[in-house]
């Protein structure tokens, strides 16, 4: 027997695209027909549901659409768990693309990074999601099939270093070209960034990536109210549901806003660093330029914005 032909990826992305677009189309005229609320009541269904279902892609809203969707997910968190929070739209800055670069030989193993990034982007408690793998390592090694992310006890340890690894922002990132439906894409900063509500939970994305870097909702996502950050950036740290793929955006709810990404301020060693990558001047360029860098799978060609170094 042989092979179906595979088909074309771009093709089968529009014609998913176009598929979703009619089913949106459809739902919306039966919706009205059937006499809008009274139809949704009965299937189960409030206001606030159906609007979030046939909500457009990110990349279509307009500025009225943002702000009333924003709007929307405030009340909802406040209905929810009754805290107050604001959702903005943080975006790129012109001129900007960011970086960043991990000093291998200081960073401890800690884990500092890993919990603060979880507190500031809203990632479940149970089940725990962290963006961030901090990988205990043998000295002398680079092999990352050999490595412990697991390892427990007091840190440093002898004959061992550290290597977190988290989303490298790649330039040729794979995931966004694995996605069918275009919920994912690599924004002008440089950042990856996910649809959530565009996203269908195939997990095709998180296949493709090399660097275990994103995470899927299998369980509905629960957090503290007292957990909960209230400044909120709708392509980042904003609440997610069961089903949909979550990852690290260098918190661009902070780096848009001239802040350094929360594992960046947290790191008691000052191992993590992170800039512009088009200024010549920043730190991050400065040591690309002029430190002995590793870059993780090299060899896959993603090109990478995220940066091992040693002294």
């Amino acid at each position: 027997m042989t092979d179906q032909p595979r088909p074309d990826p771009q093709e089968l992305a529009v014609g998913i695209e176009r598929m979703q677009q009619t089913r949106r189309e459809f739902l919306r005229t039966v919706g009205v027909a059937a006499g809008g609320a009274a139809a949704l009541s009965a299937a189960g269904c409030d206001q606030a549901d159906w609007e979030e279902y046939l909500q457009q892609h990110y990349q279509r809203l307009s500025d009225e659409d943002k702000r009333e969707i924003f709007a929307r997910i405030e009340e909802q968190v406040r209905h929810e768990y009754g805290v107050d929070v604001h959702v903005a739209d943080p975006q790129p800055i012109p001129g900007v693309e960011f970086g960043y670069a991990l000093n291998i030989k200081y960073c401890v193993g800690c884990r500092r990074c890993e919990y603060a990034c979880a507190a500031e982007n809203n990632t479940s408690r149970d089940p725990e999601i962290h963006y961030i793998r901090v990988l205990e390592m043998q000295k002398g090694s680079l092999d990352v099939e050999l490595s412990d992310s697991y390892f427990e006890g007091e840190v440093p340890a002898a004959g061992k270093y550290y290597m977190p690894v988290q989303c490298h922002q790649c330039r040729n990132a794979p995931c966004t070209r694995a996605c069918p439906v275009n919920a994912t894409w690599k924004e002008p900063d440089g950042i990856v960034v996910v649809d959530y509500n565009w996203c269908i939970g195939c997990r095709y994305c998180e296949a493709a990536c090399p660097y275990w870097a994103r995470r899927f909702n299998f369980g509905e996502p629960t957090i503290r109210p007292s957990e909960i950050n209230p400044h909120m950036g709708y392509l980042s740290n904003r609440l997610r549901k069961v089903g949909v793929v979550e990852k690290c955006t260098f918190c661009l709810q902070r780096s848009r806003a001239g802040r350094f990404p929360a594992c960046v301020e947290v790191c008691p060693t000052g191992a993590r660093k992170f800039g512009n990558l088009l200024d010549s001047q920043s730190q991050v360029r400065r040591i690309i330029d002029t430190k002995r860098v590793y870059v993780f799978k090299e060899e896959l060609g993603t090109h990478p914005r995220f940066y091992y170094f040693f002294d």
